[in-house]
């Protein structure tokens, strides 16, 4: 099978994590990107670390798949070879600084005119419109301007998640909007079909994902307080200390898990027949009472009994893992969700897209150098060598890269 979007060519201007995840997965799918890169450096994500083999690992994570031409869009000869390369595109991606594609001539409303059938998605900070349009924006300050970092942590000690959420869930929120244009104008029969410019902001999808306590907030009057590895909504849900040191996680969401947990797990009928217990708001108001006491019970069990005792009970559990040990989690080794990458600096292993299509293995393109397919894709896009030469004399597309296998 090939991928459900063959056939589709994205030209991504793009840097960090949010646009660099919405083109990674249109390149999963099977889409064309084409990541235009300032030949200094290129996406500063390049540079965040040094730690697979010399390159780093953000940009490694988010951009396999995809081909990168190194163009300087501050000469007029770059911008030129980019509208080249948008006449035949599909898409159009870019997470600037705010006012940046409109400075370069190439905002939605000026590529609506030369492109009129182009899809033009635009990742921003706070998106247009509000007193913080203007201000430039990073995962860790979206997540404390959202209110994400007030509900992470513990009390008096608020935290960033670890992963970035604002970021990622603005990219694949966009990597959707995507297909949905792409799917309607399919659908319609109507591929070449009005200009579509669509717009995704990190603030926006920080706020969605803030949409229980949100919600919570607004109809009590009260910002619920961060409760570590726990929810304020359900109870008892948390993390236990056990009796070979490590840690497991144990949680109900209905009353009736609550009675299997108490009578079952716990073998503890008095605390099921409590009614100080019997709903879940009861539970949430008694929290303390109920943690305590399973602390005590797990603190009587290695994790292995609790964990097939829970599993009996038929209670929702897992382990406490750290990175390293995800990294060699049993699950994902045999379920096959590693794949082995080519990158400028040798093979790594990477996972596979969460997204199961039977019959399509996504394609697990390697990860870009810096320009290393400037020359194929402007040749593709009619550039004579003569053409590609002066536009290497002068400084608008990067160097000759050196070949993969004299590690670029």
């Amino acid at each position: 099978m090939t991928g459900p979007l063959a056939g589709i060519t994205a030209v991504t201007l793009e840097q960090a994590v949010s646009a660099p995840m919405c083109t990674r997965a249109l390149a999963d799918f099977g889409a064309r990107v084409i990541k235009i890169e300032n030949p200094r450096g290129g996406d500063f994500a390049r540079h965040y670390d040094d730690v697979v083999h010399g390159l780093a690992a953000h940009f490694v994570w988010a951009n396999r798949g995809k081909e990168s031409v190194a163009l300087d869009l501050k000469q007029p000869q770059g911008l030129a070879v980019l509208h080249r390369l948008l006449e035949t595109a599909d898409v159009f991606v870019s997470n600037l600084a705010p006012g940046a594609t409109a400075a370069l001539g190439i905002s939605p409303a000026q590529l609506a005119t030369r492109h009129p059938n182009l899809v033009v998605m635009e990742i921003d900070g706070y998106g247009a419109g509000g007193p913080l349009s203007h201000k430039r924006a990073y995962d860790l300050l979206i997540q404390a301007e959202s209110g994400v970092c007030a509900v992470t942590g513990s009390p008096g000690a608020p935290a960033k998640p670890g992963p970035p959420i604002a970021d990622v869930g603005s990219g694949l929120y966009a990597a959707l909007t995507i297909v949905a244009i792409l799917c309607g104008r399919r659908t319609s029969g109507a591929r070449e079909a009005a200009p579509a410019a669509a717009q995704v902001s990190l603030f926006d999808t920080a706020a969605e994902l803030m949409g229980y306590q949100l919600t919570y907030t607004r109809h009590t009057g009260i910002d619920q307080q961060p409760l570590g590895m726990s929810s304020p909504a359900v109870a008892p849900y948390g993390a236990y200390s056990t009796a070979d040191g490590e840690t497991v996680v144990l949680g109900t969401t209905n009353d009736r898990e609550w009675q299997r947990l108490a009578s079952d797990l716990l073998e503890r009928p008095d605390l099921a027949a409590d009614t100080r217990y019997a709903g879940n708001a009861d539970r949430v108001r008694h929290r303390a009472e109920l943690d305590d006491e399973i602390e005590k019970w797990c603190a009587r069990h290695d994790v292995a009994t609790i964990q097939g005792l829970a599993d009996a009970a038929g209670i929702g559990n897992s382990r406490y893992n750290t990175p390293s040990e995800v990294v060699s989690h049993p699950h994902l080794a045999a379920r096959e969700r590693w794949r082995e990458i080519d990158t400028p600096a040798g093979p790594v292993t990477a996972l596979l897209p969460p997204p199961i299509i039977a019959g399509f293995e996504p394609p697990m393109g390697a990860v870009p150098g810096l320009g290393e397919h400037t020359e194929t894709v402007l040749t593709a896009a009619g550039f004579d060598d003569a053409e590609i030469a002066e536009l290497r004399d002068l400084g608008v597309i990067g160097p000759r890269p050196a070949s993969r296998s004299g590690n670029l």
